[in-house]
């Protein structure tokens, strides 16, 4: 399978943002510590899922950008991830849930800041 730079596919950024965000809400919610070992592990599984690369550069950025938008940005636009919601957030293949209305509350977050 061959991959694509992050750029060559319309909205990636975006997704994978998104995605970043809800795994550091998520994990929030559910440790009360926000763990960037889970923001890297999950940066990594959505590039290899979705055979896209990406510069370790940018993928530090938006792993950094994620965790603020996650403590900050998400609570400034009203949305709140809590223990209930967790699962609410993603499919049984732990791919973005763009169903709950949570999910897509935290897209629109995520590409007004791209």
């Amino acid at each position: 399978m061959s991959k694509y730079d992050i750029d060559e596919r319309p909205g990636a950024r975006a997704e994978l943002l998104c995605f970043l965000v809800a795994t550091a809400a998520a994990s929030h919610s559910l440790t009360q510590e926000w763990r960037v070992d889970h923001v890297v592990k999950s940066c990594r599984i959505w590039l290899t899922r979705n055979a896209v690369v990406m510069h370790w550069l940018e993928r530090v950025q938006l792993g950094q950008l994620a965790l603020k938008v996650a403590r900050r940005d998400l609570r400034d636009a009203g949305i709140t991830v809590r223990q209930s919601d967790v699962q609410a957030l993603f499919t049984g293949e732990m791919g973005l849930n763009h169903a709950s209305t949570v999910v897509q509350r935290m897209m629109v977050v995520c590409k007004e800041l791209l």
